[in-house]
């Protein structure tokens, strides 16, 4: 594998970028080097996602630019559309392996495998593994790959079966490591340099199914950790997110005021066709309970627009709970079919024009909450962990409550991957983050 070159797409969640990077780790311990500007990858790997149809069609546009970028290299893909649709991916030109999420622990033996054994271009097809549906193993991972932040991936899978969504049948059932093998990761982010870690997983308020532990447990185990500054929350389950949890962090030093929450529609019809385990009264009381704990807490949130059965009526129920709401951002996705869901035996269709129109609404709404949000904070001093920065900056990086700051040039140059505390003076030209301005003595 001397000199062997790799190149990584990720596309999807935090969960699959976790994924990626630890097997970027395992293929350059086994002499495998990320591919740099210019050069051409032997090995192209595509973590895929499935998430809607247009992240199939992303996937698909990932793999065939990958293949014209880097001719001749092996095309491995992987990841929750690998899992169902791994036959016509396998038919795709150019794809040579399919790896199955039960043999993702074993993605970087098999890649090397079929490395040493491809020959003048001949393809593998190895789909036929990818049939397994009963996906059992945990693969895991604590990388960041080229990002400041580690990903901790705690739990895989899901057992909710919400009726829209194909992730169930992707990865599988709930499983988990254990809370050692877990802090165990933490402490080796740690020797790597790591002070923030973001908890990832499918359904990570699901945590302890495979070990008989809580993700209560796991997070104040986490807590204890010396050396990692920051922790946040990735996606949880408002019936999952406890008060207890809620509490816990509110007095943690190291868990940060940040949490973001699916609620996928502000309409309790809508919730109930989707299979959802909550109505918008219990949604409504878990963020009213973070706000009065945490006044500063950032709340991301998850929406679907255009489900089967939502009618104008409906979403207009949606749209004006999520503006009564004190959250800080949508996240908004557009509803698509996903074969085998029990979602397609529901009657009514949204036409692809509203879906865009109710999208954009949302859109809209968000980026007002954001602005919002960010204009509260004008004139606090907080800490922020400086990132990579770019031409025309001097740090960028995020507060503990998730507002995105830049820090002029004109500012001194800070190193990356410090914890340092900025004035937060006002919005920069296009809204996107608030300015940062040095305090004397930091």
């Amino acid at each position: 594998m001397q000199d062997t070159k790799a190149v990584y797409i990720t596309l999807g969640c935090k969960l699959n970028f976790a994924e990626t990077s630890s097997l970027a780790d395992r293929l350059e311990a086994a002499g495998v080097r990320r591919v740099a500007k210019g050069e051409r990858a032997d090995i192209c790997v595509v973590n895929t996602c499935t998430v809607t149809e247009t992240s199939n069609h992303k996937c698909r546009q990932a793999i065939n630019r990958a293949l014209r970028e880097h001719p001749g290299a092996m095309m491995v893909v992987m990841g929750c559309y690998a899992q169902l649709a791994a036959r016509q991916i396998a038919e795709m030109t150019g794809v040579d392996l399919v790896i199955s999420m039960e043999h993702k622990a074993r993605a970087a033996e098999m890649i090397m495998e079929a490395f040493g054994q491809r020959v003048d271009g001949a393809r593998l097809h190895r789909y036929e593994e990818v049939e397994r549906k009963d996906i059992r193993t945990f693969m895991p991972s604590c990388s960041s790959g080229e990002r400041t932040r580690f990903f901790l991936k705690v739990q895989d899978g899901c057992d909710y079966f919400c009726t829209y969504c194909a992730i169930p049948f992707a990865r599988g059932r709930s499983r988990n490591g254990s809370i050692a093998s877990i802090v165990s990761q933490a402490e080796d982010a740690v020797r790597r340099g790591g002070r923030e870690i973001v908890i990832t997983g499918v359904n990570i308020g699901d945590f302890g199914k495979s070990t008989s532990e809580t993700f209560f447990d796991l997070v104040k185990a986490l807590d204890r950790v010396e050396g990692i500054e920051r922790y946040r929350i990735s996606s949880i389950e408002p019936n999952l997110l406890t008060e207890q949890i809620i509490d816990y962090c509110a007095q943690s030093s190291h868990f940060m005021p940040h949490f973001h929450i699916p609620l996928q529609s502000g309409s309790d019809e809508v919730l109930r066709l989707m299979h959802r385990r909550y109505d918008t009264s219990f949604f409504a009381s878990r963020v009213e309970y973070i706000k009065k704990v945490m006044p500063d807490c950032f709340i991301g949130v998850d929406i679907i627009v255009g489900t089967r059965g939502e009618t104008d009526d409906l979403f207009e129920d949606c749209y004006a709970f999520a503006q009564s709401i004190d959250v800080s951002q949508f996240h908004v996705f557009s509803y698509s079919e996903r074969p085998g869901t029990a979602a397609l035996r529901i009657p009514h269709q949204v036409d692809e024009a509203v879906k865009h129109e109710r999208s954009q609404r949302l859109i809209a709404l968000s980026e007002q909450k954001r602005k919002d949000f960010y204009a509260r904070h004008i004139g606090q001093e907080r800490p922020v962990l400086t990132e990579h920065s770019h031409q025309g900056l001097a740090a960028k990086g995020f507060t503990d409550n998730y507002i995105h700051v830049e820090v002029p040039i004109a500012a001194a140059p800070q190193p990356d991957n410090a914890v340092v505390i900025y004035r937060l003076a006002g919005f920069n030209d296009d809204g996107s983050a608030l300015i940062g301005e040095t305090v004397e003595g930091n």
